[in-house]
């Protein structure tokens, strides 16, 4: 099988920032790393006094010495000078709201997954260091700000056991303040909340059910009422509008009768007038003739005169209107009484009824000839 040829940019490209070598060196096994990046991965081995290699994880004791790889650096500079490098995308970028990556230098690019070993988050170039298998223990999880919160304060490690005693994360080294305790491990922990999580999603999505029901069915009780409030408004202007129709024609009708009546009963009377008047005129004129018969000389023409005098009497009757008669303001009461009476009783006989689902006002279909006739 024939090697794939190493094309310049992954020869010069760190195994630990996945950048562009910067100051490039390299270590007795012949890997080339950035200066900076291998004295930060073996100042965490100092303790242990043995230092590896980040790629083939060949172990050195004691601390090698670094020297600079000549051939890598020009090949850096080259790449940086042509711009052969491709630029991350702009969304790659740390924007509001993302957790920026611990390792990149200048502008931070977005994080995509924190490790709780490292206690560091990590861009889509730099978490690839992770599938080392020198880094197989570590524990990457989805971008997060509170990595600190998933540390031991007493101990400093990863609390990944669960005290189901005291109901909390502990880390390994707590289990000896836990031995009478019941301890399990924080994953098989979270199985045990996942499926308690689950019942507990299933009833509120029954609840959510619920009251989206309960929701539907006030909004179809408000539109009905709506709509019924609404017909009813309808149904009584109409009705209003009728009885006040109804009310200007009665008005009409009695206003009529009144005149009437004022008009024959004037006729009566002033026919009453002139015969009285023409009455009187007689009387006078026969008062006058009298009066020329008391002072006539003539004795025998008054003896002549006499045997006819007589008193004549007044034969216009006039007793039908012996008291005066009147429109007096308790015949009006009387008339507008009896108006509101008959309103009173039309709007007693209407009932609210229901008809394809609206209220309606409806007048009390008529039961006798006297109810059918008003």
């Amino acid at each position: 099988m024939t090697a794939r040829p190493v094309r310049r940019r992954e020869q010069s490209e760190a195994n630990v920032c996945l950048d562009l070598l910067k100051e490039p060196v390299a270590i007795p096994c012949g890997h080339s790393f950035c200066r900076s990046c291998i004295n930060d991965c073996w100042d965490q081995e100092d303790q242990t006094g043995s230092y590896s290699c980040p790629q083939c994880r060949h172990t050195f004791t004691p601390r090698p010495d670094l020297n600079k790889n000549a051939m890598l650096a020009e090949l850096a500079d080259t790449l940086k000078k042509t711009k052969l490098q491709d630029a991350p995308p702009v969304d790659s970028y740390v924007g509001p709201g993302d957790v920026e990556c611990d390792v990149c230098s200048g502008r931070k690019r977005k994080a995509v997954k924190s490790c709780l070993v490292c206690l560091l988050s990590f861009c889509e170039a730099h978490v690839q260091i992770h599938e080392s298998p020198a880094y197989k223990k570590h524990k990457l999880v989805k971008a997060s700000v509170n990595l600190q919160e998933k540390i031991c304060p007493h101990h400093d490690k990863l609390l990944e056991a669960f005290c189901r005693t005291d109901r909390k994360l502990i880390c390994l080294l707590c289990m000896d303040s836990h031995i009478s305790h019941e301890v399990s491990s924080a994953g098989t922990q979270r199985n045990v909340k996942q499926a308690q999580l689950a019942d507990i999603q299933r009833q509120n999505t029954e609840r959510i059910q619920q009251g989206d029901k309960k929701l539907q069915e006030l909004r179809e009780t408000k539109e009905f009422l709506q709509r019924s409030a609404q017909a009813a408004m309808e149904d009584i202007e109409k009705l209003f509008t009728q009885l006040i129709k109804s009310t200007e024609q009665r008005r009409s009708q009695l206003k009529e009768l009144i005149r009437a009546q004022e008009k024959t009963e004037l006729n009566h009377i002033e026919e009453l007038v002139r015969k009285v008047e023409q009455e009187i005129a007689d009387l006078r004129r026969r008062d006058a003739e009298l009066e020329q018969l008391s002072l006539t000389d003539d004795y025998i023409h008054f003896l002549q005169i006499f045997p006819s005098v007589s008193v004549v009497p007044l034969v216009t009757d006039i007793s039908s209107i012996k008291e005066k008669p009147q429109f007096s303001l308790e015949f009006v009461k009387k008339i507008g009484s009896e108006m509101i009476k008959l309103t009173n009783d039309d709007l007693s006989n209407l009932e609210v009824v229901k008809r394809s689902g609206v209220c309606r006002i409806l007048p009390v279909e008529p039961k006798t000839r006297e109810e059918f006739l008003k």
